[in-house]
């Protein structure tokens, strides 16, 4: 079945795409193509650092063709989806570039994900590859051994794909996948593969932030997906000239739009890190002149040996209200301050370069497209509330779903009757010294932020009623100084168990540990918000005041 009768694919309305079209805003190259452009023009720009380890524009681009050679030649085929739980490091940018360029859709899991996201998610995918990471920290998840767990009885899972691991029947190294092609020969054949990719084909699965309970797949497509990056590019001004540190995850979707397509797209250079290197130290030792921080990194801001990164020019700080005293300390540095709010559906929200003060401290500011549509609803309507007035953050653009992936149910009420996608977030918008800007007031959905990843209260709770001797659960933020917001779980029960004992039925079932509550409480009986027993989750969060100490 081709990409254009597949009924799990929403696709843009025709009309839309168009317009999207002539507007500018949508190119003709498929990603891969985009890459390989800007390749050719910065042949001997550095394209990617980390440690020591150089690729140039040249090298990167022939290295991932010839890791789309050798997939191809492995078996897979266009279209195949291929899982990702992979580290910060050179391979995994390889093999992003080479799956692509072999017109295979990259599907971004978590190294953090276990059995009870994995086969869920890898079945809603029909995904053929499991590439997999054996780099991480010592004593660490055995993803290797984990990802031939999880091929065993799959009806799709083929291929298990290793970084760092040694050669084995069952297993494929990608180090060397396809070195053996001659670059010439891998060249011929990508550009045949890309020759039967459409603009708005399949590019990239992304993961939502888990709203009802495992994460549901966004379908993101080779324009809007490349354009999303520009756009965040050009917002910032980047020139090609630019050091651009990244340290988060680089799956993500933050990591690919502000980490590797933005920079890539601006023919600038990637310095990649890991999620614990020392950031002042990285960005001091490596000359890099921009960062986006993440709400868990805030604190980086007021660290004295930030003074001792002189390149340092612009810090994007996203993912919680960022705190005066932490934007105040990267004005006295006299680096330029902004904010970004983004979703891997798609729309982001940034403050611009040339923004007053407090439109940068105070909010997330305007849509970063000309073509975005924004509207704030009453919660579950389409009622427009008045500016000053919080309401549902819905939206539609050029590089915003239009849908998720084989979920048709969900589609219905995650979208208003016109197609504007519910993102959940509670905004206002309002005017500061004549700049029309929002900011983001909290959520409808009952999610818990601990440090940028989404847990589902409603997801987990059912998780922990599982349990033989739990009768009732609820799940609740708790708020915390680093990561924003940690998770504490009220129980009823016949025996009251201790948290080691709760952590254990989690890990038992294969949760993901950043899901597992990290303080219990137990209750006689749950506070109830009306007549018809719902859980009155205020009480519970009042209750949840005194702050969680760090495991």
């Amino acid at each position: 079945m081709s990409q254009q009768d597949d009924p799990r694919l929403v696709r843009y309305p025709a009309s839309l795409a168009d317009e999207y079209r002539r507007a500018g805003l949508w190119g003709s190259r498929t990603i891969a193509e985009e890459f390989h452009h800007r390749a050719t023009l910065r042949a001997n720009h550095p394209a990617l650092e980390y440690g020591c380890t150089v690729y140039s524009y040249a090298e990167l681009d022939t290295r991932s063709d010839q890791f789309a050679a050798g997939a191809l030649e492995l078996g897979l085929r266009p279209g195949d989806p291929v899982l990702l739980q992979v580290h910060n490091g050179p391979y995994p940018v390889i093999a992003w570039y080479g799956l692509l360029k072999a017109g295979l859709i990259p599907v971004c899991t978590l190294s953090l994900h276990r059995r009870h996201e994995i086969s869920e998610i890898s079945r809603r995918t029909r995904a053929v590859a499991h590439l997999v990471d054996a780099t991480g920290p010592a004593g660490g998840f055995d993803l290797v051994g984990f990802a031939h767990e999880q091929a065993q009885g799959h009806p799709t899972l083929r291929y298990v794909l290793t970084i760092g691991a040694p050669a084995a029947a069952d297993s494929t190294p990608v180090e060397h996948l396809g070195s053996h092609i001659p670059a010439e020969d891998a060249r011929a054949l990508v550009e045949q593969v890309q020759d039967a990719i459409a603009d708005d084909d399949l590019a990239v699965f992304q993961l939502s932030g888990g709203t009802t309970g495992v994460p549901k797949v966004i379908p993101r497509l080779q324009a809007e997906y490349w354009y999303n990056a520009t756009s965040y590019a050009d917002w910032l001004g980047w020139d090609g000239t630019e050091r651009v540190a990244f340290v988060g995850p680089l799956m993500h979707n933050a990591g690919i739009i502000c980490g590797l397509h933005g920079p890539h797209a601006a023919g600038a250079t990637l310095v990649l890190g890991s999620p614990h290197d020392p950031i002042p130290t990285l960005l001091k030792d490596t000359g890099s002149t921009d960062i986006v921080l993440g709400g868990a990194a805030y604190d980086v801001t007021l660290d004295p040996s930030l003074a001792e990164a002189h390149a340092l020019r612009r810090v994007v700080l996203s993912g919680k209200k960022v705190p005066a005293p932490h934007f105040a300390a990267l004005e006295r540095l006299g680096v330029w301050a902004g904010q970004l709010f983004g979703m891997g559906e798609g729309l982001c929200l940034t403050t611009r370069r040339d923004a007053p003060r407090s439109v940068r401290a105070d909010t997330v500011g305007t849509p970063l497209s000309p073509l975005d549509e924004v509207r704030v609803y009453e919660p579950g309507t389409e009622d427009p509330v008045p500016d000053g007035q919080a309401g549902e953050l819905c939206c539609r653009g050029p590089y915003t779903l239009r849908g998720y992936y084989d979920a048709a149910e969900h589609n219905r009420r995650a979208f208003t009757s016109d197609g504007f996608y519910r993102t959940g977030d509670l905004v206002v918008r309002q005017d500061i010294e004549g700049h029309q800007c929002y900011s983001v007031e909290g959520r409808i959905k009952d999610l818990i932020n601990r440090g940028g990843e989404k847990i589902n209260a409603e997801e987990v709770e059912a998780l922990l009623i599982s349990h033989p001797d739990v009768t009732e659960a609820a799940l609740v933020a708790v708020p915390d100084a680093r990561l924003g917001e940690r998770a504490c779980a009220f129980l009823v029960g016949t025996r009251h168990l201790t948290l080691p004992e709760v952590r254990d039925h989690l890990d038992a079932l294969g949760v993901a540990k950043y899901k597992w509550p990290e303080r219990l409480e137990w209750l006689s009986e749950m506070p109830k918000a009306n007549e018809v027993g719902k859980i009155d989750k205020k009480k519970l969060r009042a209750l949840a005041t005194a702050p969680i100490e760090a495991s």
